[in-house]
């Protein structure tokens, strides 16, 4: 099975509708799947992910977003790591240029703007609560789909939801994963970030192992890094 699987089981591009942000999987195709996934990534996917964050990706199994220049841009990782530790972050972003946009976008102040409007917009909070339900069971699938049962975080989501703004890289991961209409917060932050893409974060035509153009951790995300 190819490790581009989604966290539903619908492939991603070249199957997304055509008005769909580049590498978004199609809601109207995804459905449940009873095939299980890899342990691991694909070994190509791999190294990108590896050169993109400078570390191994410890359990990341398939890539839920690819960006249009090829490379992976945000990995699925299950919900226990390698070493038993429960990870709720399921959609974590990898490609360095859209990590370093979202914590520019931190630091000016975008987390505090958003938080302050899920306290006075009630379809706004009602919004951002589906999108943190929609990630709780897309996690739950996933974790089926591994044989894995982690009760731990059944609660929990990323990115602070359900009622507070935690972290941008988390919300954007989820936008990019799962398409627009989704996380509203998320779509805020994919309009922000405009299309990152056009200068592909490893440079153009760079082979899957080599020198990254930058990456590191998600700074603000529950659970901490991959790895």
């Amino acid at each position: 099975m190819s490790s581009d699987a989604s966290i539903a089981g619908g492939p991603l591009h070249p199957s997304a509708p055509s008005d769909a942000r580049p590498g978004a999987v199609d809601p109207a195709r995804a459905s449940s799947s009873p095939h299980p996934l890899p342990a691991r990534l694909d070994p190509a996917d791999e190294a990108v992910v590896w050169a993109q964050l400078k570390r191994e990706p410890r359990g990341a199994v398939a890539v839920a977003w690819r960006c249009p220049c090829g490379k992976p841009g945000v990995v699925q990782t299950s919900p226990r790591l390698p070493d038993g530790v429960p990870f709720p972050t399921m959609f974590y972003l990898t490609c360095p240029r859209a990590t370093r946009l979202c914590s520019t976008l931190e630091g000016e102040g975008m987390m505090a703007e958003m938080a302050g409007r899920l306290e006075t917009d009630p379809d706004l909070a009602e919004h951002y609560a589906d999108a943190h339900r929609s990630y709780l069971a897309a996690r739950a699938d996933l974790a089926a789909r591994l044989g894995l049962d982690v009760p731990e975080i059944a609660a929990v989501s990323a990115g602070g939801m359900p009622h507070r703004v935690k972290c941008l890289h988390a919300l954007l991961a989820q936008a990019l994963a799962a398409g627009p209409g989704v996380n509203p917060l998320g779509d805020e932050v994919r309009a922000a970030v405009g299309d990152f893409w056009r200068r592909p974060c490893l440079g153009g035509g760079t082979a899957p192992g080599s020198s990254p153009g930058g990456g590191g951790a998600q700074p603000g995300e529950e659970g901490g890094g991959i790895g």
